[in-house]
């Protein structure tokens, strides 16, 4: 037999030379190219998928690579980080520390932040090898888990890592979940196992029985299917002189191990397969009430036949196939018996309430009130980190309170919270009508409704919250905190109508109420909702100070102040605030790249803009929250309009439209009507414009905050070109009553007096609006007034300082990269110089000055998070860059990047 004959034979890989040659090949191209891979081996339970794993990661370690391994298990898959824990705590050099691991179970926006701490430790051990990371039985990955593996390896695509999952067939399980997402951005590869060749199988039964493999035998082994693991158990139990008799009574299959055992070993591995793939001796024992010591010749038999292995911390079961042979020969009741008694025997041992969760899902019954406590104990302390199975254990739980019991409501108080913070908020809602319809008593009615305000909220059900939060607060029986979170729900329903004074009041006496209530979460909403009332009516310095209070309760809530700084012209305090919340871990990250886009408009930083819009975007599409998608969109296509990119900006209109179809807010039709406005009068069609923007002044009050910033000036024009004089002019009222409400902001003092110059057509008060706005933050506002400036001068036949006007208009047009606008105004100015050539798609003068930047930074070594401290943005927009990085460059790794930076001229 030769060398590789012998290999095979000892790691049970006969018939899967082809597959082993294929991960080989990944092997050596991680480590050749220094970019990412993927492989999915998929296939039946016994098929191979652990022993192909297995030899694998031992190539890998032998080529130099750091390797993490892991399993995920069947039993604990709602511990959060559970299946990633071993491949990151793995081996000598783990690639984060025991403690560092443990912290990143306590924080809140959990998903983000885990993606980027675990993305950093492995760029950081990447740059100095290659790594291997395998899941083996990813079928069955805790959703945290999960959640990181879909993002992770597109996240490090560029780095060399070369990521393994074992699978069973499933194509909407999450293992299929995590390639689908990697396969549009790195090298992802399935590998099917089927079942072995005829041949094989007897390679491995003479491999087995140490001799030739006779007819009987091989007739036999027709019943195990090309299974490997089946076969290699039906082999076990025949003598080793290959074509001897089949012992009598052999059972083809797995059971067929287990009938020659000691009945204490079979009944000891009885209750191991109760606990799971993996468990603790003790726990066995203590399940099967029988001392410790007494069980030491049960265990011995159980190694010894090969049926347990002992890793020193746990005993496992050699496969689960044979833990589930064993635990289907339990009847099914005492199963469930069982697993109460071992929920029992973890809270006995102090363990985790989620540790005791899978028993408990097995075992409870209705009325069990212990497991109901036990269950909301876990849904607690998971929530800030997974939401979603926080609520499957809530509504679990609630499912075993039978109707009459009080208990019923407060355990459904909780199942709406946590489904309305998953997301699920129909399924909220449909719980808390449900519960209502029980006749609850009052104070349970009150936090009931309470706790559906934010479901309604989120559902962008303002009028049903409104009716529903004046029922409730008309009830009496509800206690202060209740009736407080009450007042402040029916405040912030308000804030959608019309009359905000009335919404101001009912926000303000909201605000007492928690106050004298002592309520935290009152409180918080009583802030919010006055924030939002304030911002709806334009009063900047009112929604400053709100949002300033709010996030200093909870700083959470800084991305709203750091707009309300904006909103102010305060741009140096925004940017501060930027800096301290990219040093937080307990913010709102893609609320937080939401804030930072808008820093980055204001100031005229359009390609810096777009990628926080780009990062935002993601990240919400990871947490699978829709919050700024809209509002996102409409900011990219008017970007895009700015450029000249018109293909671009109608696909990001299209995109705006189908979210606003999704979320049909006040809000989001504001902004999508007025940017079709924009998109209708660049392509000509100037009545379709003003109706645009009539539609969204006659029905929509939002028209005051989200128009009238700073996109007044352009509905003006709008209108006064469509012959729309009595919308114009009501148009600049607005302004001029912002400017009224905004005394201190230069940016709404010289739109209102843009706006009437427009109006009246006058050169004079033009020229005072510029001034207004050049000693203002934003240079795109600046830009356009100079050129409606520009114009009237022209008009007034005053060319040469029409010339200055247009001019300056052009050249901060051209600096924001508005290249639309300043063709605009040079051709405005008669100038037969060509247009500056667009920036090209690819190659190095395709990227952005911030591109650029983070190409050399990366290319010297710097990984994303050491780039982003020294550029103060977040990791996140640093990865956006550097996707456009390697996409423009047409290359796939960090090793490419630097050495095209490093070939480039000096000057570049």
């Amino acid at each position: 037999m030769g060398e590789a004959d012998r290999s095979l034979s000892r790691s049970g890989l006969r018939g899967r030379e082809a597959e082993l040659g294929l991960l080989d090949d990944l092997i050596r191209s991680v480590a050749r190219d220094g970019s990412g891979r993927l492989a999915l081996l998929r296939g039946e339970p016994g098929i191979g998928k652990t022993t192909l794993l297995t030899e694998t990661v031992a190539r890998a370690e032998a080529a130099g690579f750091s390797v993490g391994v892991g399993r995920a298990d069947e039993l604990h898959r709602m511990v959060p980080l559970s299946s990633l824990a071993a491949c990151v705590l793995h081996g000598d050099r783990p690639l984060l520390s025991r403690e560092a691991f443990a912290d990143l179970a306590h924080r809140p926006d959990q998903g983000i932040w885990l993606v980027e701490r675990l993305a950093e430790a492995i760029e950081n051990r990447a740059g100095r090898m290659p790594v291997l990371i395998s899941l083996d039985d990813a079928q069955w990955a805790d959703p945290l888990s999960r959640f990181a593996l879909q993002q992770l390896p597109a996240r490090l695509r560029t780095s060399p890592v070369l990521w393994l999952l074992t699978a069973r067939p499933d194509a909407s399980g999450p293992a299929e979940g995590v390639a689908a997402a990697a396969e549009a951005q790195l090298p992802t590869v399935t590998v099917p196992l089927g079942p072995l060749s005829a041949s094989a199988v007897t390679q491995l039964a003479g491999d087995t029985l140490g001799a030739s493999v006779g007819r009987r035998v091989r007739d036999l082994l027709d019943g195990a299917g090309g299974n490997p693991f089946l076969a290699v158990e039906m082999l076990a139990g025949l003598p080793a002189t290959g074509d001897g008799d089949v012992p009598s009574g052999l059972v083809v299959g797995v059971r067929g191990r287990l009938g020659s055992l000691h009945p204490d070993t079979l009944r000891f591995l009885q209750m191991g397969s109760v606990l799971g793939r993996a468990f603790a001796f003790r726990d066995a024992a203590t399940l099967c009430d029988r001392p410790v010591a007494s069980l030491l010749t049960a265990l011995d038999e159980a190694v010894r036949t090969g049926l347990l292995d002992d890793d020193g911390e746990h005993l496992v079961f050699r496969h689960d196939l044979l833990r589930q042979a064993v635990y289907a020969d339990i009847p099914r009741s005492a199963r469930t018996a069982l697993h109460r008694e071992a929920a029992r025997i973890m809270v006995a041992a102090e363990r985790r309430p989620i540790d005791a969760v899978p028993h408990i899902l097995k075992g409870a019954t209705t009325g069990d009130e212990e497991a109901v406590a036990l269950l909301r104990r876990a849904a607690d302390d998971i929530a800030p980190v997974t939401p979603g199975p926080a609520a499957d254990l809530t509504t679990h739980a609630l499912d075993l309170v039978p109707v009459a019991r009080p208990l019923r409501f407060t355990v459904g108080e909780s199942a709406i919270r946590y489904l309305t913070q998953a997301g699920r908020n129909r399924e909220a809602l449909a719980t808390g009508d449900r519960l209502l319809a029980e006749r609850p008593p009052l104070e349970e009615f009150g936090r009931l409704q309470a706790a559906l305000g934010g479901t309604l909220w989120a559902m962008d059900l303002a009028s049903e919250l409104r009716r529903r939060t004046e029922a409730a607060l008309t009830a009496l029986g509800t206690s202060a905190e209740i009736s407080a979170r009450l007042a402040a729900h029916h405040a912030l329903s308000l804030s959608r109508e019309q009359d905000l004074d009335a919404a101001r009041e009912a926000g303000e006496a909201a605000l007492r109420a928690a106050t004298a209530a002592g309520d935290r979460e009152a409180h918080l909403l009583a802030l919010s909702s006055l924030g939002e009332i304030a911002q709806n009516a334009g009063d900047s310095a009112a929604a400053l100070d709100r949002f300033t209070a709010l996030s200093t309760l909870d700083p959470a809530f800084l991305p709203e102040a750091i707009v309300a700084h904006l909103h102010r012209d305060d741009f140096g305090s925004g940017e501060r605030l930027l800096l301290r919340a990219s040093d937080a871990t307990v913010i709102r990250q893609a609320m937080l790249e939401w804030a930072r886009s808008q820093h980055d408009l204001g100031l005229g930083r359009l390609d810096d803009a777009e990628a926080a819009l780009v990062t935002m975007e993601r990240l919400e599409n990871e947490v699978r929250v829709s919050v700024q998608q809209v509002n996102g969109r409409v900011q990219r296509s008017r970007i895009a309009l700015m450029r000249g990119e018109n293909e671009a900006a109608r696909q990001h209109l299209a995109a705006a439209r189908a979210g606003l179809a999704a979320k049909p807010n006040p809000g989001n039709t504001a902004a999508v009507r007025f940017l079709e406005a924009l998109h209708a009068e660049a392509d000509g069609d100037i009545d379709r414009a003003v109706d645009r923007i009539r539609d969204v002044q006659r029905a929509n009050p939002f028209l005051r905050w989200r128009l009238l910033r700073n996109g007044v000036a352009a509905a003006v024009r709008t209108a006064l070109r469509g012959g729309a004089h009595e919308l114009a002019e009501d148009l600049a009222a607005q302004a001029e009553a912002h400017a009224d409400r905004n005394p201190a902001v230069p940016t709404a003092a010289g739109l209102a007096v843009q706006a009437r110059a427009l109006v009246t057509g006058d050169p004079v008060l033009l020229e005072h609006a510029a001034k207004l706005l050049d000693s203002g933050p934003r240079p795109l506002l600046r830009a356009a007034a100079h050129a409606d400036l520009g114009h009237a001068l022209l008009a007034a036949g005053e060319k040469d300082r029409a010339s200055a006007a247009l001019t300056l208009a052009r050249d901060l047009f051209s600096a924001c990269g508005a290249h639309a606008e300043a063709a605009h105004a040079r051709r405005a100015l008669g100038s037969r110089r060509s247009a500056a050539a667009p920036r090209p798609v690819q190659g190095w003068a395709a990227l952005t000055a911030s591109e650029k930047k983070i190409a050399r930074l990366v290319a010297q070594g710097h990984t994303n998070r050491s780039a982003a401290d020294l550029l103060v943005l977040s990791p996140h927009t640093v990865n956006t860059h550097l996707t456009a990085v390697f996409r423009k460059l047409s290359v796939n790794s960090r090793v490419q990047l630097a050495n095209l930076v490093t070939a480039l001229p000096d000057a570049d």
